[in-house]
């Protein structure tokens, strides 16, 4: 398997938008080296015949049916609201513009 080079992890850090310095790339690239090659050994281990699963045991859905329920109507909901916007509660905004 290629080594992974500090170009491409610089580049990948420029994907993720991660400003990394030279020393941080001259570390890191070592690294993702190492998991490459992790990942690439558990690859070969399972063979044709092992069927690929999400978990060990099999797990079967505790989660009742979601059955319809007479509930509360959108203008009884917002009735005491302090705030109502659009049929929606209206909440101070905690993020400024740079979201």
């Amino acid at each position: 398997m290629p080594e992974i080079t500090r170009d491409e992890v610089a580049h990948l850090a420029d994907l993720a938008r991660i400003d990394l310095d030279d020393a941080e790339l001259d570390h890191l690239a070592p690294q993702l080296n190492v998991i490459l090659e992790s990942v690439a050994s558990i690859q070969g281990v399972a063979g044709d015949d092992v069927p690929p699963t999400s978990h060990p045991l099999p797990l079967t859905n505790v989660f009742r049916d979601d059955v319809v329920r007479p509930c509360l109507t959108p203008e009884q909901a917002l009735a005491a609201a302090p705030e109502v916007e659009e049929q929606r509660f209206s909440v101070p905004r905690i993020l400024g513009d740079e979201q």
